[in-house]
């Protein structure tokens, strides 16, 4: 049993698992968490189905993420691991349609969470609840709880307060002053995983799907669904997009292509028949309704040119004036950057503070990645330090 007492901030996925890795090795582990519940982030997020995992091949899988560091942390806990330990958890999973990774229909969110919190309390892991992170130097961290200002005395100190998303569910970034003015080196939070604001003639569409189309931006491309809502358009092929797009300057133009599986040439041929356009779409092209009414929001001589028609059936432009507001994406880009930290994810200023989760600089879209990643560097923290 070890006589050094870690210290974990935030009990989230990536929190929570480097508590686990540690308890297991014997460490006394203490995590201490703002909200008066774990996991509240991991919880809403089930909301939209709770898939944990995706189960693409790992080198596939890996390329998802946009940095290397963060690749090469998804590759010592990987997708199978995960799915692994779920197993060891009572949790069973089954592949869905689209590759991801659910818990079987037996299993809401909650019970995977407390099939985990059970298992760290089994393990003699301590939650500590409403205690919000104030500061931390070389020997205590401090928290407020109650009102009441208390110091902890760390031997390790674990930092896995999340990213800037969502503050509803505690994930506030509040650390980010703190970690600034210790000069260690952050680069700011922005949207990720995040809806487009559109031109408004595009906000009459509300509600409406668009299934089986291919998003682009320049050379990037991603096929998928996408929603049109009241301020513009949502889904994973937008998201995917958010890292090519914020490289450039707002307005800006994203292009949908409404029938991947044919060429411009073959839907000008089906144009260039005796029917009307409108049938045509409908009943060669089998459009779907919501495409027709995108293509119906072209100004008459565009819809009526067979030519032009065909073009902007491969290529509609799609406005786009900005993401949107920070606190309402899905997660941000942003965060520790991997130069403050060295490969033990610990950082290079401050030995023995380590940092885990969302808290880092990567992004990943949808569908699993997320909180794979969350998992993999709670686990590469864990295991860090245990052979440190």
């Amino acid at each position: 049993m070890h006589g050094d007492q870690i210290i974990i901030i935030g009990a989230g996925p990536a929190g929570l698992m480097a508590a686990q890795i540690l308890a297991e090795k014997g460490f006394k582990v203490h995590v201490y968490e703002q909200n008066k519940a774990a996991a509240r982030k991991f919880l809403v997020a089930g909301n939209g189905g709770f898939n944990l995992t995706h189960s693409e091949e790992i080198e596939n899988f890996v390329q998802k993420y946009d940095a290397a560091e963060i690749q090469d942390i998804v590759r010592q806990f990987d997708n199978q691991k995960v799915i692994s330990w779920l197993a060891d958890l009572g949790i069973t999973t089954y592949v869905g349609s689209s590759g991801k990774i659910f818990p079987t229909k037996n299993f809401k969110p909650i019970q995977v969470l407390n099939a985990w919190l059970n298992t760290l309390e089994s393990l003699g892991v301590v939650i500590h609840y409403g205690q919000r992170f104030v500061n931390f130097d070389d020997y205590f961290v401090y928290f407020c709880g109650n009102d009441n200002e208390i110091k902890v005395r760390y031997s390790k100190l674990i930092l896995a307060m999340g990213g800037g998303s969502w503050k509803k569910t505690g994930s506030d970034a509040k650390w980010m002053d703190v970690l600034a003015q210790k000069n260690i080196q952050i680069t700011s939070l922005q949207p990720a995983n995040s809806g487009y604001n559109t031109d408004p003639k595009l906000h009459h569409l509300e509600g409406q799907y668009l299934k089986n189309i291919e998003v682009s931006f320049g050379e990037n491309r991603r096929v998928g669904e996408i929603v049109f809502t009241k301020y513009g358009i949502e889904g994973s092929p937008v998201y995917y997009l958010n890292r090519f797009t914020r490289k450039h300057h707002f307005p800006l133009t994203v292009h949908l292509d409404l029938k991947p599986n044919l060429t411009e040439t073959e839907i000008l041929k089906e144009l260039q028949g005796p029917d009307n356009n409108t049938s045509v779409l409908k009943k060669k092209l089998k459009l779907s309704a919501t495409a027709i009414n995108l293509l119906k929001t072209l100004d008459k001589g565009s819809y009526t040119s067979p030519d032009i028609l065909a073009g902007r059936i491969k290529q509609f432009p799609i406005e786009v004036l900005s993401f949107r507001p920070l606190d309402e994406v899905i997660s941000t880009s942003g965060g520790v950057s991997f130069s403050a930290l060295n490969s033990k994810l610990e950082l290079i200023g401050f030995p023995n503070v380590y940092c885990a989760g969302e808290m880092i600089d990567w992004e990943a879209p949808t569908g699993g990645y997320l909180l794979q990643a969350c998992f993999s560097t709670g686990f590469w923290v864990g295991n860090s330090i245990n052979e440190a």
